[in-house]
């Protein structure tokens, strides 16, 4: 396999965590709240799921598991900062700091073994081209999550829901007026994210990586938060940005193969350095960044 056919094949299953997480979170900012605790929920899912598969639990069990636990650890968050009107910011910090030890605690029996992952369904002739055939031939995991960003575009552009939640997003106040309870609905918004990245964690430790490593997560959280901020909080924008950063990890795995005469870790720090080069982009385009930011997020909200 070339090393373009290598990164091809795995762009799609190396973004999938990524866009999970980042999809959720988009719906949590939509509704105007900020949780920045993305990379302990992932990392606390990824633990729990991984233990259940290993324990002959199987994967639709651990998925369920990963999103229940991404969902309790965001809910408890959503409590601080929605009913105690704690700081987005520390509180977000907080909870991911906390699940990153609970996860390390969950797994410290299970460190490097290994499971099982999922396999592989293929589209019918797409998955017989050359080179760009891998890109057919996925698990049913990221076939799911593409679904799932078609989904999430429509409701959030076309659906009474979505409309709700980002005039809940956009001016709090106004929304409430109309009759529109702000604090259950971002309840709800939290409760979404909270799940998505539960299910991005359990993904990259039962699928993708199907082994457990304390720090396996690997700052994934963080990148799905700035692919929020990358996409514009457009859901297309964050499945492209998903999709450029999964290629890049790859493309270091591919450099090393065919020789590329550069550190190892220059080449592991390219796709970071590269999302913090594009962020810095956008975000000097402050037309863009206004025209498509939340006007509330991060703001508390008082009856």
């Amino acid at each position: 396999m070339s090393a373009l056919a290598f990164i091809l094949a795995g762009t799609l299953a190396a973004a999938t965590p990524l866009l999970l997480a980042a999809l959720g979170e988009l719906v949590a900012e939509r509704s105007g709240v900020l949780n920045l605790g993305l990379e302990g929920l992932m990392a606390l899912a990824a633990a729990l799921a991984f233990i259940v598969v290993y324990q002959g639990g199987g994967h639709a069990l651990a998925f369920a598991v990963g999103a229940v636990a991404g969902m309790v650890a965001a809910l408890v968050f959503a409590g601080a900062v929605l009913t105690f009107r704690a700081n987005q910011v520390a509180a977000g910090l907080a909870i991911g700091i906390l699940c990153l030890g609970l996860s390390a605690l969950a797994g410290r029996s299970f460190e490097s073994l290994t499971i099982t992952g999922l396999p592989k369904l293929e589209v019918p002739l797409l998955s017989d081209l050359p080179t760009i055939g891998g890109l057919f031939r996925q698990d049913i995991v990221v076939w799911l999550a593409l679904l799932g960003t078609l989904a999430i575009h429509v409701m959030l552009r076309h659906t009474k829901v979505g409309l709700i939640v980002r005039a809940v997003g956009e001016n709090p106040r106004a929304a409430q007026a109309i009759g529109h309870p702000v604090i259950p609905i971002r309840y709800a918004a939290l409760a979404f994210g909270g799940c998505m990245a539960g299910v991005a964690g359990a993904y990259a430790s039962t699928v993708y990586t199907p082994l457990w490593a304390d720090g396996m997560i690997a700052g994934r959280g963080w990148i799905a938060i700035a692919l929020v901020v990358f996409g514009t909080w457009q859901t297309g924008r964050v499945f492209l940005g998903a999709c450029l950063f999964g290629a890049l990890s790859l493309a270091e795995l591919a450099a090393q193969v065919v020789g590329v005469q550069l550190p190892s870790q220059l080449l592991a720090s390219m796709p970071y350095l590269v999302t913090i080069v594009v962020l810095g982009l956008i975000s000097s385009n402050r037309r863009r960044m206004r025209l498509n930011s939340v006007a509330s997020l991060g703001e508390p909200f008082e009856k």
